[in-house]
């Protein structure tokens, strides 16, 4: 017969047994780098997040916005500069000829004059004299169309009510056959180029006439 001891196992030394505890060690700690591995990540992205939200919500470059507000006045300053060039253009063209218009008109009154002192029976007259005078007749009517194709007006207001922006009064006529302040007679005509006045017309402009009833409470 054997005995217990025979059938027990036997026990491995202690060296054996604490090299078996150091071999499942590594095990661990490679477990626990692993998991240190994967929080780490974790952890690195906080801070990015945060530097991004600083920088989103910072405040801009005092530089770039003084550069900004001085690239938009420039843009505006060469936008008004355009416009008026343009106006200024357009007022060259419409108002071009006021001077030399305004240096024309004592040659134009003169040929008025003349044009109003050609009779209209001209059958008595001499052949040569009345073509003269048809002739000028003529150079009158052509110089009237002219004028009037390049904006250029005569303002005659024989009739109508004075007007100061185009009227220069000359004289008062005493009368009751028309209302005071009108324009009864045209001593010199003026002119227009478009709306701008060249030159005002002379006028006469009747006044009331006064009562003799204090001429007569004196008598």
């Amino acid at each position: 017969m054997t005995s217990s001891t025979d059938k027990a196992e036997p026990t491995k030394p202690e060296s054996e047994q604490d090299d078996f505890s150091q071999a499942d060690q590594p095990e661990e700690s490679h477990a626990s780098d692993s998991n240190t591995l994967k929080t780490n990540p974790i952890e690195n992205e906080a801070p990015l997040e945060s530097s991004f939200d600083s920088d989103d919500g910072a405040d801009p470059d005092p530089e770039e916005e003084e550069l900004r507000n001085q690239l938009l006045r420039a843009m505006a300053d060469n936008e008004n500069l355009r416009k008026r060039t343009e106006r200024e253009v357009t007022a060259a063209k419409k108002y071009g000829p006021f001077s030399f218009v305004r240096d024309l008109l004592a040659s134009l009154d003169n040929l008025e004059k003349a044009i109003s002192l050609i009779p209209e029976n001209k059958d008595q007259m001499d052949e040569t004299l009345k073509n003269i005078l048809i002739g000028v007749d003529m150079t009158g009517r052509e110089f009237a169309s002219v004028l009037e194709r390049h904006g250029i007006s005569k303002i005659n207001p024989e009739g109508e009510k004075f007007d100061y922006n185009l009227h220069q009064a000359m004289f008062e006529v005493p009368t009751n056959e028309v209302e005071p302040g009108t324009v009864v007679q045209v001593v010199q005509l003026g002119y227009l180029l478009h709306d701008r006045l060249i030159r005002p017309a002379m006028v006469g402009v009747s006044k009331a006439v006064e009562p003799e009833t204090s001429a007569s409470a004196e008598d």
